[in-house]
């Protein structure tokens, strides 16, 4: 393994984030000297970031923290091209207006892990629709354009695997890669940029970059991925049945994401506490120690501390306090994830299936229904075992409100208004 001299590289290792780095070397003692300015770009194709976008976020905060300059970059001109890395079809183009209006809505998210001023390690928002709505095209090609091997970027995983698979690549997408590699260019020119990082899917973009960067005349550019992370059983991070694991709260209530960790696989627990929590790495072996029922402790400590990360301390506590009392106690927390429901559809019957997904415990009525089949729904804690149960006022408790849970964990009131 590797010894880095920086803080950075080092605190990076011991917790996991590294899958590869170019001339680990160099960086390394730029690192070192403090003089490390990074950036990851982040595509505005939703109002919210979600977490399989929190190691990157947790990189740059590694990075201020270890006496380095963090850039979080925002895509305001690539999500008008999108990304075509690691899908089937193509995304679909959204409208000018939509991406400012998600811009505007995921800027919040940084700021709760790094700190922006213009003090020398103070971070920098960018928007890459800066340079690139004003880019001429026959500029574009002239200057950029002809530094690009089409057989070269034929080859890259996000080309190759589309065509590989017959599925269509439209041509907007196939230029990406040489957004994105001057947006590097971009960013070194205008804040003395030298590193990209982001997950390993991107590997090939930055390297695109780097070499972009040594051919118009930068300084030397460096590449730095993390691992695409999925769970110890093989799914993807970040997916639940009821969709993305989005960080905005009015999308994700602070009860949902904390008990998204609460449900970590046994075997996730140290490398995710290590990922996605500031604790130190000591602290972090000591939870990793639990054995059997115990290690439920450290999933609590887990859910707790990434949950104070991005909604704030006071609302994780009263998550990991809310569940408390619903599993333990057997309670109807009122600050449950609530839905109200009309009393007057309430009065005609709402289809139990309609109930949950309208909840977001399932997905679909199928859904509903499989759940149904396994033992896994209940209504104000009885299990549903008619798929064509009707849920009326006559199945309002003394709180107002009806009680449904997917098996044990994830419970959501539907309250009559």
């Amino acid at each position: 393994m590797t010894v880095f001299k920086s803080d950075f590289l080092r605190v990076l290792q011991e917790r996991g984030f590294i899958h590869q780095v170019s001339d680990a070397g160099g960086l390394d003692a730029l690192a070192a000297k403090g003089e490390a300015i990074a950036y990851v770009g982040y595509d505005c194709t939703a109002a919210s970031l979600h977490i399989g976008h929190l190691l990157s976020i947790m990189m740059l905060h590694w990075l201020q923290q270890t006496g380095n300059k963090p850039i979080a970059l925002m895509g305001g001109g690539t999500t008008r091209v999108g990304d075509p890395s690691g899908r089937d079809e193509t995304r679909k183009l959204l409208t000018y207006e939509q991406i400012d209006a998600n811009k505007e809505s995921i800027k919040g998210t940084f700021s709760k892990f790094i700190k922006f001023g213009d003090g020398k390690t103070d971070a920098v928002m960018a928007d890459n629709a800066e340079w690139l709505a004003k880019l001429n095209y026959i500029e574009m090609l002239r200057e950029v354009g002809r530094h690009f091997s089409i057989n070269r970027m034929l080859t890259m995983d996000s080309v190759r695997m589309r065509l590989e698979r017959e599925q269509e690549l439209s041509f907007i997408e196939f230029n990406y890669m040489i957004l994105q590699s001057y947006d590097f260019v971009e960013l070194a020119k205008r804040y003395g940029c030298n590193l990209q990082m982001g997950g390993s899917d991107q590997w090939g973009n930055i390297v695109n970059g780097i070499d972009l960067g040594r051919r118009m005349g930068t300084h030397q550019l460096y590449a730095l991925t993390c691992p695409l992370l999925t769970t110890a059983s093989g799914a993807k991070m970040g997916k639940t049945a009821a969709g993305a694991v989005w960080l905005n709260a009015d999308l994700l209530s602070p009860y949902d994401y904390w008990q998204y960790w609460r449900n970590t696989e046994d075997a996730d627990v140290e490398r995710f506490l290590k990922l996605f929590t500031l604790l130190p790495l000591n602290e972090v072996a000591k939870l990793a120690a639990l054995q059997g029922q115990d290690i439920n402790e450290a999933k609590k400590v887990l859910a707790t501390e990434a949950t104070a990360l991005i909604h704030g301390r006071d609302n994780a506590l009263a998550a990991s306090e809310t569940a408390r009392r619903t599993f333990e106690e057997g309670a109807i927390a009122n600050d449950l994830p609530t839905v109200e429901i009309p009393q007057t559809e309430l009065s005609g019957g709402v289809s139990v299936l309609a109930a949950f997904v309208r909840a977001g415990l399932v997905a679909s009525n199928g859904e509903a229904r499989r759940q149904i089949k396994g033992g896994g729904l209940r209504v104000n804690d009885i299990a549903v075992t008619d798929d064509k149960l009707m849920l009326t006022g006559a199945n309002l408790t003394a709180d107002n409100v009806i009680k449904l849970s997917l098996g044990k964990k994830r419970h959501v009131l539907l309250k009559s208004a």
